[in-house]
């Protein structure tokens, strides 16, 4: 009888040996050195936290970063003692992470290390990590001014037939979104090409077409560096990336969605920088920012803010809780996704795909003795039900519900199944908002008023009751958009808010009792004097802030 050898098996068999054997070791001195043991070769990577330490400074200190939660991160090493790992170590705790320390194998560092190269990014380090530079991402902002700006360099870089003109178009995309604090980043196939626009102060806004070649090898880059499949085309995909700039850490977050020409694509640019607004400087009119002072100070009572999608309803929130922030409260939000991390204040997203509603973030931060919530949505019943409860049992609640006005509040909650008289007790302040564009200050024009404009102007001062809001306003012109290289030739450069708000008073408490329409909780507000969203936003016309125009496409007036 003859006994075949089969190699192939005996190496296999020699490998996994070999293996145990350096598991087994690690094991061993992982009792020695106090540390606990793990087999990475069988564990999760998170690719995200790789980027918190470079491949080349983690593999000359023998360690990697395998898992990330915010500032507390997971740490493998191969030597606790070594001298490179114990001084990579304290660097991450003075960059304010807090590591926790595993010990592994040679081999199980390898296999961390090798998932560096499954990630690419818009602009390439030698170590691959997605950091671009101060020096780099400044140099680009620098020359990025105007739309034509990037119009040029994107064309420049599209005549080179060189490997990385892919990165570097993807580069210029988003430094040039950042530049000008555009909002969204679109990219959208077309029949015969590609069209790129950005969202720019609410508007989307034409930048330039270019070819479909090119444009599939900048969505493979954009699929790796937010870590989507590359070979899905016909489902839609999410994902995120982040780019650091100096001591700011900017999210993208990434949308695909398949179309009869391709896969368009959509980066969500989330700036800290531009989501942290002051309260002060949203365009609150100062009688109701009094009102608004009050109210946010107060123990308890629910706080809403409504609105369509984009109009700044957020940002608001973020405004409230930034001004009544002390060390002495606590603070806790539910959101999706989480915009801006706010210091000293406990943030939380929602995950409906693992069963993490609003309505279950709200229960479980209602065992963590909160002060203050806010909930980023009220959606649904029981979220409403759970927000009012814990508004009428001594914390102050303030999230956002989508309606058209301040008034829609009141009967969307009773339509939510809220009792008429639990909603006049827990409700404080019913706050709507619209953002507009404001005038560039370099090229605005001032125009006459007369004919249409002037009697549509005519016809919404005569609406406001108390006259002493039009106290050193000019009534006989207008402001209009010219357009010039401060504003990108848009004749606009930022945004502002126009705002209404309702008080829960005694009238409004009588009209909810009786299951009202909004005409009813309009009528019963009249007597609290404040202004209505046409009101606030022709106030800010006449002072020069924005134009008839802007106003009429995003209010009714």
């Amino acid at each position: 009888m003859t006994v075949q050898f089969d190699e192939e098996k005996e190496e296999e068999k020699l490998a996994r040996l070999r293996k145990k054997e350096e598991e087994d070791l690690a094991e061993t001195l992982s009792s020695r050195y106090g540390v606990p043991y793990l087999d990475l070769s069988v564990h999760p990577i998170d690719i995200d936290s790789l980027r918190i330490i470079k491949e080349a400074d983690a593999r000359a200190a023998g360690l990697a970063v395998f898992n990330a939660t915010d500032k507390n991160i997971d740490v493998a090493v191969l030597a606790p003692q070594n001298e490179k790992t114990i001084a990579v170590i304290e660097e991450l705790k003075h960059r304010d992470y807090v590591p926790t320390i595993y010990m592994v194998s040679n081999q199980s560092l390898e296999h961390v290390w090798n998932r560096y190269k499954d990630m690419s990014y818009s602009f390439e380090t030698k170590s691959g990590a997605l950091d671009i530079s101060n020096d780099q991402i400044i140099e680009m902002i620098k020359k990025v001014t105007t739309l034509e700006d990037i119009k040029k360099l994107v064309e420049d870089v599209l005549s080179m037939k060189r490997s990385y003109r892919i990165s570097r178009i993807l580069e210029i995309i988003l430094a040039g979104g950042i530049a000008l604090k555009a909002s969204d980043i679109h990219l959208e196939p077309e029949d015969l090409q590609i069209r790129l626009r950005y969202r720019l102060d609410g508007v989307l806004t034409d930048i330039l077409n270019f070819d479909k070649d090119t444009y599939e090898l900048l969505l493979s880059r954009i699929k790796l560096v937010s870590e989507l499949k590359l070979n899905v085309h016909e489902k839609a995909q999410d994902g995120r990336f982040s780019i650091k700039i100096a001591e700011t850490e900017i999210e993208i977050r990434t949308s695909l969605l398949p179309g009869p020409y391709g896969e368009s694509v959509v980066l969500r640019v989330l700036n800290p920088d531009t989501i942290s607004v002051e309260l002060e400087s949203l365009g609150i009119h100062p009688r109701l920012m009094k009102i608004l002072a009050n109210e946010i100070r107060k123990p308890n009572g629910l706080i809403l803010t409504t609105g369509p999608t984009g109009s700044g309803k957020t940002t608001t929130l973020y405004a409230f809780l930034k001004k009544i922030y002390t060390p002495d409260i606590k603070v806790i939000t539910i959101e999706n996704p989480i915009e801006y991390h706010l210091k000293g204040i406990v943030q939380t997203q929602t995950d409906s795909e693992k069963g993490y509603t609003f309505a279950e973030g709200l229960r479980s931060a209602l065992r963590q003795d909160p002060d203050v919530i806010m909930v980023g949505e009220i959606r649904d019943s029981e979220t409403a039900s759970v927000a009012i409860n814990a508004s009428l049992t001594g914390h102050l609640v303030l999230s956002t519900l989508h309606t058209n006005n301040a008034a829609g509040a009141f009967p969307r909650l009773l339509d939510l199944g809220i009792n008429p008289k639990v909603v006049s007790s827990a409700l404080s302040i019913s706050i709507a908002q619209r953002l507009v564009r404001k005038l560039c200050r370099a090229c605005a024009k001032k125009v006459l008023l007369e004919g249409a404009s002037q009697q549509t102007v005519d016809k919404i001062l005569e609406g406001i009751q108390d006259k002493s809001y039009l106290d050193g306003v000019q009534k006989e012109a207008v402001w209009a958009p010219v357009g010039c290289k401060e504003c990108s030739g848009l004749g606009y450069k930022g945004r502002v808010g126009v705002f209404e708000a309702i008080l829960v008073d005694n009238n409004i408490e009588k009209a909810v009792i009786m299951n009202p329409s909004e005409r009813d909780i309009r009528a019963a507000a009249r007597g609290q004097l404040l202004l209505s969203l046409p009101e606030d936003g022709i106030i800010k016309v006449l002072d020069g802030v924005t134009s008839l125009e802007e106003l009429d496409r995003v209010v009714d007036i």
